[in-house]
Parts: C-alpha cells; sequence; structure tokens
C-alpha cells in the first residue's frame, strides 16, 4: 500500500456536486492499493499514521500526532498512486490491484484507523472526486507498506 499524506486546516471530496466527506484540521490520506497488500498492511499503515509526530507543539517541533490534536483524516482512494511513467508518455496502471480487491483493503484500511480513534471521513471508492484542502506548513509524506 501508499500513501501520500498531507496536513490540513480543512478538507472536503465532492461527488457530482454533493459533498460526501469533509473535515476540519488533520490529515488528508490519498491511498492507493497494489497486487499483493494484505490486512497486515493496512494495520501497519493506519498504525504509523495515526501516531505519526507531524503536528507542532508549543515550541514549533512536529511532535504530537493526529490523535494528540484531535483531527480528522480524509481519506481517498487513489489507485493512480501506483501509475508508472517511466515508458512512453502515458501511466501504465498495472501495479494498481483491481478495483474489487482495492476497494476491500481500502475500507480495512479506514476501519483500522476509526479503531485506533480518529474520525475518520472518505470519498467514494472508483467515483470521479473533486478533492479540495488547504494545505497545512504544507506537511507533504508518502508512506508505503513495503
Amino acid at each position: 500500500m501508499r500513501v501520500v499524506l498531507q496536513r490540513s486546516k480543512a478538507a472536503k471530496v465532492v461527488v457530482a456536486g454533493e459533498t460526501i466527506g469533509e473535515i476540519e484540521s488533520g490529515l488528508v490520506l490519498l491511498v492507493g492499493v497494489t497486487h499483493g497488500d494484505t490486512a497486515e498492511d493496512a494495520a501497519y499503515l493506519a498504525e504509523k499514521i495515526v501516531n505519526l509526530r507531524i503536528f507542532e507543539d508549543e515550541n514549533g517541533k512536529m511532535n504530537h500526532s493526529v490523535l494528540d490534536v484531535g483531527g480528522s483524516i480524509l481519506s481517498v482512494s487513489q489507485f493512480t498512486l501506483y501509475g508508472d511513467c517511466r515508458k512512453g508518455r502515458r501511466p501504465n496502471f498495472m501495479d494498481a490491484a483491481r478495483p474489487e480487491e482495492a476497494e476491500v483493503l481500502y475500507e480495512r484500511f479506514n476501519e483500522e484507523i476509526r479503531k485506533r480513534g480518529v474520525r475518520t471521513e472518505t470519498g467514494q471508492f472508483g467515483a470521479m472526486m473533486d478533492v479540495q484542502l488547504t494545505n497545512d506548513g504544507p506537511v507533504t509524506l508518502i508512506l508505503e507498506s513495503k
């Protein structure tokens, strides 16, 4: 699994003109699933993300996690994270898991985050989504389970 994480002051996902997920302060996660990813990968990344110390303390140091600051998470499925652009001019998405496999693991990942006490909103798997966010920092990190 691969996650692009962005610290955010506010974010929302809109599908067909309707807001389906929205948070204030917290994290926006773009989540990709590849072949061979497992429930253990989902649990590993959920644990890592909710405890990652990327929010500033009173001294301006990154010492607090999303749990510590009472933030929320907006999780958006993103198969294009496994696009291979090394050859040609069009990305190859062969490394992305098939939708029926990826959706199950994506939902599992979101449940793993919720089990750890973080309010989690989502986009709509497989839909065309408008993702709007106000970056905080900006702080952007890439995490992988392998």
